[in-house]
């Protein structure tokens, strides 16, 4: 059909998820991501209830080990009944409370990798679905690459914050409350000196911690455009090597990848820098609360076992902030994520339906097929009218030919019965109604097309010829097979159906790509056939063998044949002279290459001086 718009040089995925601020829109919006969740609740709140004991016994360590300290120093703690409690029960307690983590801890990770794998799975089949339903406009809108990061980067992200980040994020937050309200039971004076060294380290921290994202983001948009250098370079190999442009285009990689380094160095400078504050100043904050807390024990305002616990809480507190200040910036990440994933969940789809309706009638067209007066401007180009004043009529069964210079809308027109675009103005009916007012699945099932560009799936010449329609057996695809005159050189290689193509058929040359995509329109049978230039890519002995297969294929259907090779439409009822979007001339081959400086004739005559 007409240009799809789509830009290839986008494909390499971003490397880098964009981070969304946070703030409450951004969090409501975010967690609409949960809605994924809901079918694996159970899984996960008892991953959660796993979650927060497995948090419990980590803030019971210090408090067992301060008094095995006392203990070991001649404090014993006592049972309720006063009995003291021994060292070996002590140390006995510190084992179950190790146990006790352990086990919470591997089915915290269990249920959490679950719930994670299963919303993953759920998400990308969601994400795809979406993605075969949507219009085309969408994707001349949206760069492919853009498109292919929202399944990969995107979900990955996602899918990192249900498996690490969240499990991560509420241990943080729960050590941190429960650290700092245990620091105030064993001290208050010792908490609040600590408490104030906090909130310098943490200024410091966001402002480094800002400059090393910004950094970090221009280190992989560098990275991501040597990516598309590569990307570029392999996809045009041949013209690369045709202009002997290896050196250049190494020298252009080389420079890409020296840029890299150096926003890279800039990067782990500014990291460097952070993990050395981080060292002196969180230590060096640790250190002096060691200080403070020595001064009160020996002034005998408090025990040495609590001064272990005190300072091992402080460890945990000091980690704690640390490592919230790394899932920030993780949490924005994943809710830039979720929005983008949103962002296609909620586009519009096509109204097309998957599978129909059991008892549904099948629609079975006459192929009667009338242009009223139809306009058409592209959505993403509203000022730029492809097609004006389009009006014709064909009668089921008649073949009629759109001939004219390049980019004069040839393809656009036979594409618009596919439903493919809104029209901008006028009608197009099939037999007699709408095309609008068919349902789009069955609309689509009844018209067949044959490309300019064929495109072949990687997988086999059987999966090709029979994607157009799955359920056919080998006998019927072997059928279509020789009726596209493609069986004799599907039968000579070894592996006959069974051969890979490769990525988009690049194993067959054109020709042979060319008749494996009419035999799948031939498997189709549909009551409409669109040849989008079907024999551009064949050489005259190919020609003429799909030419016959094309003539008995074209037999008691409505085909519309769009061609720039003259001497391959002489037999069709009609042909369509379009030039600027308009039809120009209309007749029979006779009656246009007898018109004297007719478009048509011009370009017969230019075809036989070539030739």
């Amino acid at each position: 059909m007409a240009r799809s718009g789509m830009n290839t040089s986008g494909a390499t995925v971003e490397a880098d998820v964009p981070k969304k601020k946070l703030s409450k829109d951004s969090l409501r919006q975010g967690l609409r991501i949960f809605r994924f969740t809901l079918p694996y609740r159970a899984k996960f709140s008892i991953g959660m209830v796993l979650l927060t004991l497995s948090s419990a016994t980590v803030l019971c360590f210090p408090w067992v080990i301060g008094k095995l300290t006392d203990t070991a120093n001649g404090t014993p703690m006592r049972w309720p009944d006063g009995a003291p409690v021994s060292i070996n029960q002590i140390a006995l307690g510190l084992f179950a409370v190790i146990m006790l983590q352990g086990i919470s801890s591997f089915g915290r990770i269990w249920f959490f990798t679950q719930v994670s794998e299963y919303t993953v799975r759920d998400i990308r089949q969601a994400l795809y679905a979406k993605l075969v339903s949507l219009p085309i406009p969408y994707f001349e809108r949206n760069r492919v690459g853009a498109v292919m990061s929202r399944i990969t980067a995107d979900v990955a992200q996602v899918q990192d914050s249900f498996s690490i980040t969240l499990a991560e994020l509420f241990r943080q937050v729960v050590t941190l409350v429960g650290g700092i309200t245990l620091i105030m039971l064993v001290s208050v004076k010792l908490s609040l000196f600590m408490l104030l060294t906090f909130p310098p380290i943490v200024v410091v921290a966001i402002f480094f911690g800002r400059k090393i994202r910004v950094l970090a983001k221009l280190t992989q948009d560098e990275l991501a455009q040597t990516n598309v250098i590569v990307e570029e370079t392999l996809q045009g190999i041949n013209t690369v090597k045709s202009f002997t442009n290896e050196a250049f285009e190494t020298g252009r990689y080389g420079a890409s990848l020296t840029r890299t380094v150096r926003a890279a160095l800039r990067s782990n400078l500014y990291r460097g820098g952070f993990v050395s504050f981080v060292i002196i100043g969180l230590f060096g904050g640790i250190i002096l609360v060691l200080w403070r807390a020595a001064s009160l024990v020996s002034a005998g305002q408090m025990s040495i076992g609590d001064l272990t616990s005190f300072a091992l809480y402080t460890i945990f507190i000091g980690a704690s902030v640390g490592g919230l200040g790394e899932l920030y910036g993780k949490i924005q990440s994943t809710l830039g994520a979720s929005e983008r994933i949103l962002e296609m969940l909620d586009e519009p789809s096509e109204p097309i339906q998957r599978t129909l309706p059991p008892a549904t009638p099948t629609l079975r067209l006459h192929g009667d097929i009338e242009y009223r007066h139809v306009a058409f401007r592209y959505p993403t180009r509203p000022d730029l009218a492809v097609l004006q004043d389009i009006d014709f009529h064909i009668r089921p069964g008649e073949k009629i030919a759109l001939v004219g210079p390049s980019g004069a809308g040839k393809s656009t027109i036979a594409g618009l019965l596919m439903q493919f675009y809104e029209l901008s103005g006028g009608q197009i009916l099939l037999d007699g109604r709408p095309a609008a007012d068919y349902d789009l699945t069955e609309l689509r099932r009844e018209i067949g097309i044959v490309p300019q560009e064929t495109m072949l799936f990687g997988g086999s010449i059987r999966e090709n010829i029979a994607y157009g329609r799955p359920t056919a057996t080998d006998a019927e695809i072997i059928e279509a097979a020789e009726r596209a005159n493609a069986w004799r050189f599907i039968e000579g290689f070894p592996e006959g159906l069974d051969t890979v193509v490769g990525d988009r058929g690049l194993k067959l040359s054109g020709g042979q790509r060319q008749r494996v995509a009419i035999a799948r329109a031939i498997l189709k049978n549909p009551t409409i056939l669109i040849l989008d230039e079907a024999t551009s890519a064949l050489d005259s002995e190919s020609e003429q063998l799909v030419q016959s297969a094309m003539d008995e294929l074209m037999q008691n259907r409505t085909s519309i044949i769009i061609a720039h090779r003259l001497s391959t439409i002489r037999k069709v009822d009609k042909i369509l002279v379009i030039d600027g979007g308009r039809i120009v001339e209309q007749g029979t081959h006779d009656e246009l290459s007898e018109r004297e400086g007719g478009l048509y004739a011009n370009l017969l005559r230019l075809q036989f001086e070539l030739s």
